[in-house]
């Protein structure tokens, strides 16, 4: 049966649903992420423009998009709202986080860690349960968007509008199309993709491919989601709820990405006092976040100093005992 790894780890929570040895399923949450669901009292601070895209300003200044609008509600006025997309890394303003005008009490929804119900793993420990299960190759995958399997491979890049996922290989189209399908929604399950994903499968003339290749898709992509039919260019779109950042869309913010995945990397390093050697991007994330390097020293039970390495790149950092 499937089950649940729960890893709570320095500046995010991570979660992989673990089936026969192999990841699935994956989330990540980072720290202070108002989780979506949650209402929220807020300032309308923008009615925005035709009754649409409003700004509210909740607790501590962060800012959330209604697209909607807010009807029947004055700039200034205090309103409820509802989280229906957490951040997505990017810089468009339509990509921060968006709500809703609700009449709803306001409440917080549990957190990643407590809504799932699995096993809480102890981190960091003697043993990398969550890295034996696979957790560092699928940081790879969203890291590189690159993906293999036999017969061939498939991209993934994120767009402002859209997650693409191009299939291409070596196997006679229809074959490729078929397994290109399934290894596409196997992709968009192990790195949380969702909202629009277009999949671009070789161009096939057999209708009977193209039908299976959607078999395949339906098969392997819990709902809910909705899809067009697979054209005869090869290209089907997707469409899955899109509650928060895929694992994807967190890899664009690269420093802080590879700052998040060294620090986990360096739980497992030997106890005592280190200097870690870094991108200096990556320095820098790790400089503003200077929490991150005290739970590290206490981890580690020693100091912690930072040098930047303009040499080495943003996944190459690494420590050495002071």
């Amino acid at each position: 049966m499937p089950e649940w790894l729960i890893e709570r780890g320095i500046g995010e929570t991570r979660a992989a649903l673990v089936e026969a040895g192999e990841i699935i399923e994956a989330r990540v949450q980072l720290d202070g992420t108002i989780p979506s669901g949650s209402v929220l009292e807020a300032r309308l601070a923008n009615i925005g423009t035709n009754g649409r895209n409003a700004i509210a300003v909740a607790e501590r200044g962060t800012e959330f998009m209604l697209p909607r609008g807010a009807p029947g509600a004055t700039q200034g006025a205090t309103i409820a709202i509802e989280v229906t997309r957490e951040p997505v890394p990017g810089s468009e303003p339509w990509k921060r986080p968006l709500a809703r005008l609700t009449n709803q009490t306001p409440r917080l929804v549990p957190s990643l860690a407590d809504s799932l119900s699995g096993q809480s793993l102890t981190f960091p420990s003697a043993s990398d349960t969550l890295g034996d299960a696979g957790w560092d190759d699928l940081v790879d995958e969203a890291r590189s968007g690159a993906v293999t399997f036999a017969g061939g491979a498939l991209r993934i890049s994120p767009t402002p509008a859209m997650t693409l996922i191009d299939i291409d290989g070596y196997l006679p189209p229809d074959e490729l199309a078929v397994l290109g399908a399934g290894e596409a929604v196997r992709t968009v399950r192990r790195l949380d993709i969702g909202g629009s994903i277009g999949i671009d499968l070789p161009t096939t003339g057999a209708r009977s491919a193209r039908q299976a290749a959607a078999a395949a898709i339906d098969a392997g992509l819990p709902q809910p989601f909705e899809r067009t039919a697979v054209n005869g260019f090869g290209f089907v779109q997707i469409v899955c709820p899109r509650l928060r950042a895929s694992i994807a869309e967190l890899a664009q913010d690269r420093a802080a990405f590879e700052a998040r995945a060294l620090l986990r990397r360096l739980a497992f390093d030997a106890p005592g006092p280190k200097r870690i050697v870094v991108h200096p991007a990556v320095a820098r994330v790790l400089e503003d976040r200077s929490e991150w390097i005290t739970s590290l020293a206490r981890q580690l039970g020693g100091s912690i100093e930072l040098r930047g390495n303009a040499a080495i790149p943003m996944s190459g950092g690494y420590a050495e005992p002071l």
